[in-house]
């Protein structure tokens, strides 16, 4: 049962003979004394009808609401938007995907001020809800979960699991002639069968594995997919546990530690997760205090093996994790490897050492490798600098074995006109595409280019070109592909000053992404450049891109604290 000593922010709205009028408009839906009386919880969550990532966010909400009360507490539910990437993906839409981020974690920040919550369950699904209801838990630092909406079940198509990576891909197929439109029909009727977000290791579920690992998700909650029966018992399970941490006081920012964005780090890399984590986790320890630069994704990832057999590049879809045993299985691994920071303790009160010794792995599962057989030795990012990335860029090392690329550059001022070039033959074997004017100011939004990539690997050159951009890639890409490069071209960076015909080089041993111009011909080529008008004169969009800052440190917008232990971290 919960105590009034733990209404420590809601008793300045509720308590008291000069609060009448807030009681009073609080009774006109429902509330009761004794409901406001009590510790009052906030249940977030992004139901929308524009995907089927969130579509079931009502049903987990109303199953949180009654443990909340069940326990001693009052729930009060609301709800903040989504943009589905899979819908918008290859379109204007893209644009308001990373934007939206933003908008969720601020949304969520002024409701739980603007009404004095004492605590919080975020429900999440699509991509950027996750990392924008973890960034808002950190910044506001008052009791609360994350919990996953869950992953959707995979689809079936000629004797196989597909995911809408299939579909992308597909389509790139078509544009090559190799299938026809029935088939790209069939495979889009058959990729998503129901509720819950995309089924591989992409960006929902990379984040939601990193939402585990870094303590602000119950374990085992996160992955369970949509609709599995044990899903609403997760919703029941984090509404108590929101209650007891209210009572016991157990804030975010003793979580999201250094150590634990470190763990959070290490899953992202054993699981071939999506380089988006790299964006994301920045943000969010931003938002904690917590000193973290690109240099730590590739540090921790070097020593970290790829374990996880997960889509886009491995032969399984995230629901099989449950199956396998769950992301306490992974745990596990990474204990025993040595790379696990073991100590750090969860929300619902456990070390991750004891969630990972507590793993019961099924037997004859092959989607968690064995640590004697990982798909890789090294994990599946690394941050490359250079003369194109002075400021670093992201590589994805999944789902490929590929460690170098060098070609002439074939340069696009925006995703359409490439996509266009892809689907009339125009991109050739040895080709390095660059997409610019996509990052955060020059998209705005830094759009993923999953309609290229898929369309590249749909026509066979998914293993003979490289793709560089300012932009972002969707966690369903896969192939040589190099993303958030910085400064971007909308800001000057060399990107700006590369021209069709310029050998490029990744040489991803060496950590260098370079182009055989000499630094004083770029330099002169800049000298003459100017930036392209805005896409956007007015708007959030508009106000987005005078706000944003630079990928290499998370996108933010708004100021963040400064990190409470940067003598540690610099330790």
């Amino acid at each position: 049962m919960a105590e009034n000593g733990s209404k420590r922010h809601s008793a300045a709205m509720t308590d008291g003979l000069h609060r009448a009028p807030a009681r009073s408009m609080l009774r006109a839906i429902g509330f009761t004394s004794e409901d406001l009386a009590k510790p009052i919880i906030g249940v977030g969550h992004s139901w929308i009808e524009t995907m089927p990532c969130n579509f079931n966010h009502r049903v987990l909400a109303e199953r949180a609401k009654a443990a909340i009360r069940a326990a001693g507490a009052t729930p009060m539910e609301f709800n903040t938007i989504a943009i589905s990437d899979g819908v918008s993906m290859g379109t204007e839409g893209m644009r308001a995907s990373l934007v939206s981020r933003e908008v969720i974690a601020d949304s969520i920040e002024l409701v739980a001020r603007g009404h004095s919550f004492d605590g919080l369950v975020l429900i999440v699904g699509c991509d950027k809800t996750i990392p924008a209801a973890a960034m808002a838990l950190c910044r506001l630092d008052i009791p609360g979960v994350v919990l996953y909406g869950g992953t959707i079940a995979a689809g079936r198509h000629r004797g196989r699991d597909i995911t809408l990576q299939d579909v992308f891909e597909v389509v790139g197929a078509y544009g090559a002639g190799t299938v026809d439109a029935a088939e790209v029909e069939a495979v889009e009727a058959a990729a998503c069968p129901g509720a819950g977000a995309c089924g591989g290791q992409f960006t929902a579920n990379t984040m939601s594995t990193a939402m585990e690992f870094l303590g602000l998700s119950p374990a085992g909650a996160n992955d369970i997919p949509a609709t599995h029966p044990d899903k609403v018992l997760a919703a029941e399970a984090a509404g108590r546990l929101a209650v007891q941490l209210v009572v016991d006081d157990v804030r975010p920012r003793t979580i999201a530690t250094r150590e634990a964005f470190e763990n959070a780090i290490a899953c992202v890399a054993a699981s071939g997760g999506s380089t988006n984590a790299v964006l994301h986790l920045l943000a969010v320890a931003a938002e904690a205090g917590v000193r973290l630069d690109l240099d730590d994704f590739d540090r921790i990832s070097a020593r970290t093996p790829i374990l996880a057999d997960l889509k886009p590049g491995g032969r399984f879809v995230a629901a099989d994790v449950h199956a396998a045993g769950g992301l306490a299985l992974l745990a596990q691994r990474l204990d025993n490897l040595g790379v696990l920071n073991a100590g750090c303790r969860t929300v619902d009160g456990r070390t991750i050492g004891e969630i990972g010794a507590a793993a019961h792995e099924t037997q004859g599962q092959e989607v968690i490798r064995p640590l004697s057989s990982p798909l890789k030795s090294r994990g599946g990012i690394a941050i490359l600098r250079g003369a194109v990335a002075p400021e670093g860029c992201v590589v994805k090392l999944a789902g490929h074995d590929r460690t170098a690329h060098r070609g002439p550059a074939r340069v696009f001022d925006g995703e359409d006109a490439c996509f266009a070039a892809v689907q009339a033959g125009e991109i050739v074997d040895g080709d390095v595409v660059v997409i610019r004017y996509e990052g955060p100011v020059g998209g705005p939004g830094m759009r993923e280019m999953l309609s290229v990539t898929g369309a590249l690997v749909g026509a066979g050159l998914g293993d003979t070109v490289a793709l560089i951009t300012d932009g972002r890639f969707s966690g369903a890409t896969h192939g040589l592909m190099v993303a958030h490069v910085t400064p971007e071209a909308a800001l000057g960076g060399p990107l700006a000053a590369l021209r069709d015909g310029d050998i490029m080089t990744i040489d991803i041993d060496s950590r260098r992404i370079d182009v055989d111009v000499p630094a004083s011909a770029l330099a002169e080529r800049l000298s003459s450049w100017a930036p392209p008008p805005p896409r956007y004169p007015f708007g959030v969009l508009a106000k987005y891109a005078a706000t944003v800052g630079s990928a290499s440190r998370g996108a933010l917008t708004s100021p963040v604290p400064e990190p409470a232990n940067m003598e540690a971290a610099a330790g």
